[in-house]
């Protein structure tokens, strides 16, 4: 049986298996649970990939729902250290976090392994990343030639949205109120979800909110010859979207290996550093431990800027140690805090990035363009029609930080202006000065202004 085989039955076989998190009582409070429902059928794909995934955290008897969707080259588990603060802190809601049914074709067995401690972060590294520069490693993750998932490039925006509106029907089920929210990429998802064309209605119809983190989709489309000609360059190429200039699967196996060992093994000296393997931009100029690798790969002062999208505010590497270490020089978010969303500590088969990220759900995003119908749709099978359809009823909560900037405010203020909501329908929190692309979802609590801005508008919506 083929890792992809294995992978998929382990996951489909029911209820993800979870590792409890260690730690504060608020963790014990907040339990995770993880099932993976059908999705949309699409031609050719596999039917074991023709799912999605719901990652659930807080009490299972709350009626609300916050619907998390990731964001570029990002899955589910990201979010598990906000959402577990947000239903600690909001009693009667839940978060569920939407797993793109592309993190199927990961093999965590390793990785799983090491959670469970069966396994080294040697045998981790070796594993992952290790193979690829000593030949007398034979036991190692295999890489997934493109020819054989062809069927993931009509992995669009149409199939997430099919996808996501499984997961809000399930959600609507439990009574309460819903609202449907993303990062980054997830914001313009959020946005398309709010306005596609299900049957002649708006996917806002229901829904008590939207919230936009450092993502949205103004009213600008791109070209429909921008559109035909990508679409036929993606037929030429890979189906998958090279992360920072790092091609798929490494972004997400450097990114999984290096939080995980911050997690399990932070003084530790880095594998990575001296392997070859790393972009040059990551190496640091002295030797370095496994935190100071992770944290120096992802800060924003010394992370390269093709990895803005990846970087929050950590700190900076220790002033002394052979090895050198890091220090969160109580920046706003803990180095650990960005290991555990990206590592997806506690959760078995499950990490905090994709590292498989559809380049045609990317493309299609383009032609979002705040829910208003232009001549890209056509070509993209786009469905977002209703810019100008929202319920009057609906809330909008959007924060603007780094890498989204203004743009996610004015693309918030552009759908309630559409659909003439009323002014108190919008909380806008403008921090692209001083938060990082990450820090509003990675951010500790009790400095986290998105957090804080959060929770009273969910409040209010109960």
């Amino acid at each position: 049986m083929s890792h992809l085989s294995r992978r998929a039955a382990a996951l489909l076989a029911g209820a993800v298996s979870l590792v409890a998190f260690s730690g504060s009582a608020a963790h014990a409070a907040s339990p995770a649970r993880v099932t993976w429902i059908d999705g949309l059928k699409v031609a050719g794909t596999p039917a074991k990939y023709d799912k999605v995934g719901i990652l659930k955290i807080g009490p299972a008897k709350a009626r609300n729902v916050l619907v998390l969707n990731p964001g570029t080259s990002a899955s589910a588990a990201y979010f598990a250290p906000l959402a577990r603060a947000i239903v600690d802190r909001a009693p009667g809601w839940q978060v569920w976090a939407v797993e793109r049914r592309e993190n199927l074709l990961e093999d965590h067995s390793v990785l799983d392994r090491a959670k469970g401690d069966k396994a080294t972060q040697q045998e981790v590294f070796d594993y992952y990343l290790g193979w690829a520069k000593d030949q007398t490693i034979t036991t190692h993750f295999q890489t997934i030639p493109d020819a054989q998932v062809t069927y993931a490039k009509q992995w669009g925006m149409n199939v997430a949205i099919e996808d996501l509106r499984r997961v809000v029907r399930r959600a609507e089920k439990l009574g309460g109120k819903v609202v449907v929210g993303g990062h980054s990429l997830g914001g313009t998802i959020t946005t398309a979800y709010a306005t596609w064309d299900f049957h002649g209605r708006a996917g806002a119809d229901g829904l008590a909110g939207l919230v936009f983190i450092d993502g949205g989709s103004g009213p600008t489309s791109v070209t429909k010859a921008a559109a035909t000609k990508r679409l036929a360059d993606l037929e030429a190429g890979s189906p998958w979207l090279q992360f920072g200039g790092i091609p798929s699967p490494f972004a997400g196996l450097f990114n999984s290996t290096g939080a995980l060992s911050v997690l399990r093994d932070p003084t530790s000296p880095s594998l990575a550093q001296a392997s070859g393997l790393l972009p040059a931009g990551l190496v640091p100029p002295v030797p370095v431990t496994n935190a100071g690798l992770y944290g120096y790969a992802l800060d924003t002062e010394t992370s390269p800027s093709s990895l803005a999208a990846a970087q929050s505010h950590l700190g900076h590497l220790a002033s002394s140690g052979d090895p050198r270490g890091w220090d969160d020089d109580d920046e706003l978010t803990p180095l650990r805090r960005m290991a555990e969303a990206f590592g997806g500590r506690g959760l078995q088969g499950l990490d905090g990035t994709a590292w498989y990220h559809p380049l045609r759900l990317t493309i299609d995003a383009g032609a979002v363009a705040a829910g208003n119908a232009n001549s890209a749709q056509e070509v993209l099978d786009v469905h977002a029609t209703h810019g100008d359809d929202l319920p009057r009823s609906v809330k909008l909560y959007a924060f603007a930080a780094a890498l989204g900037g203004t743009r996610v405010l004015d693309a918030a203020k552009t759908l309630a202006k559409q659909s003439r909501l009323p002014a108190n329908s919008l909380t806008l929190v403008d921090r692209h000065n001083t938060y990082a692309h990450n820090d509003p979802t990675t951010a500790e609590p009790s400095k986290n202004e998105f957090l804080k801005k959060l929770v009273p508008f969910l409040k209010a919506l109960d």
